[in-house]
């Protein structure tokens, strides 16, 4: 079976966690923080600190930010539902802006026309107090544009950047904060970098990264400077905010830092494989990724979207079809705004028509650091019988 995605484990990755394993920390030790430094220092930001998962990532980041109840976060509809789901944690209201045809991420067109309106129906309550714009399959959203629209409206940016380590926008590294206050990292397995499961929230704000530490670890702290009062021992600590347990384990940061080591590696192979999906599938009634200027993605995923007017076989079928030719596609993803959940508070599938026909068209193929080009043959000779 060729699946979707998968990780890729080598023998000093194993060795990496074994040494932790026999090590006198196996959470709360060392590990995490030179894991937490060396992914802050690849991408260019002065702090990271290291979670559970993307999802706590992006709710403790909110929290951070101060996003609470009465106040609005806006995302992407083509999305993980996370990154909706995050401002919902914090009491938020969830609003969604449409993507750009091109890249399929947030529209920056539609997100200054949706800021103009809201400013122009007075109530600042309805303009966002976070914006979370999400690098969808690894590439960059237009953050020069989106940072000058938070400067002028005075939202806090907050990068999902789940799939898209070890991407380029400009001249830095995503993940560097240049045009946002955080970004986050995903590390689950069949992302670009894993921990098994894991996030990481960056900035290169000190007040941020205080409160990020805190909300980590239950809202508790020895910190001196942050109690009510001095320390009644050596042993003392206050619970001065309410925390969550969202502590990465010292295993887990151990195999971060070991992938770390070939993540350059890792994004150049998949950048090849992408090169060739791209040629392979010129002549196919697909059309394939375009990259915006000024973007160099890291291509966690490979989407491609039907032309549905020369393609008359049903999406299901053509995934049933080349599930049984041993072929796993995915869909990357059912627009959030039409999830049940957020329908129930009033969302409305034709809120965002571009993401709605996006939603019939795209699908994702296969794309991992050890696909094979025999195997990516396959896959494309699959793709010409059915679509043919």
């Amino acid at each position: 079976m060729i699946y979707y995605g998968k990780q890729d484990i080598n023998d000093e990755d194993v060795q990496a966690v074994v040494d932790v394993l026999k090590s006198d920390f196996l959470t709360q030790g060392p590990t995490i923080e030179r894991f937490e430094r060396r992914v802050a220092d690849y991408c260019g930001a002065k702090y990271a600190v290291a979670v559970t998962n993307a999802t706590s990532a992006l709710h403790i980041a909110c929290r951070a930010a101060g996003l609470t109840h009465g106040d609005m976060l806006w995302t992407s509809p083509i999305t993980f539902t996370a990154s909706a789901n995050c401002g919902r944690y914090c009491g938020a209201d969830v609003d969604f802006v449409d993507i750009d045809d091109a890249t399929y991420n947030m529209s920056v067109d539609a997100l200054e026309k949706k800021l103009q309106v809201a400013r122009a129906a007075g109530g600042s309550g309805r303009l966002p107090k976070v914006v979370v714009p999400v690098h969808l399959a690894g590439q960059s959203c237009d953050m020069v544009r989106i940072h000058a629209l938070a400067e002028e409206y005075g939202f806090t940016v907050l990068e999902d950047a789940s799939h898209a380590t070890g991407a380029d926008y400009l001249d830095t590294k995503v993940g560097s904060c240049r045009y946002s206050d955080m970004a986050v990292f995903s590390f689950h397995p069949v992302k670009i970098v894993t921990t098994g499961e894991g996030g990481m929230v960056l900035t290169n704000r000190a007040d941020l990264y205080e409160k990020l530490k805190l909300y980590r670890s239950h809202g508790i702290t020895r910190d001196p400077a942050l109690m009510t009062h001095a320390a009644d021992g050596p042993w003392y600590y206050q619970q001065v905010d309410l925390g969550y347990n969202y502590r990465m384990t010292d295993i887990q940061a151990a195999l971060g830092y070991s992938q770390m080591d070939r993540l350059d590696a890792f994004v150049a192979r998949r950048r090849h494989l992408v090169a060739r999906y791209n040629e392979l599938l010129k002549n196919l009634p697909l059309r394939t990724p375009h990259v915006m200027d000024g973007a160099t993605p890291s291509w966690h995923i490979y989407i491609v979207r039907l032309d549905l007017t020369k393609v008359k076989k049903p999406k299901a079928q053509i995934f049933t079809e080349m599930r049984e030719r041993g072929i796993t596609l995915n869909l990357h993803y059912i627009p959030v705004h039409t999830q049940p959940y957020y329908e129930a508070l009033g969302h409305r599938p034709e809120d965002c028509p571009v993401a709605m026909q996006y939603y019939k068209e795209a699908f994702t193929l296969p794309l991992y650091v050890d696909l094979t080009e025999e195997q990516q043959d396959d896959i494309v000779a699959a793709l010409h019988e059915m679509l043919r």
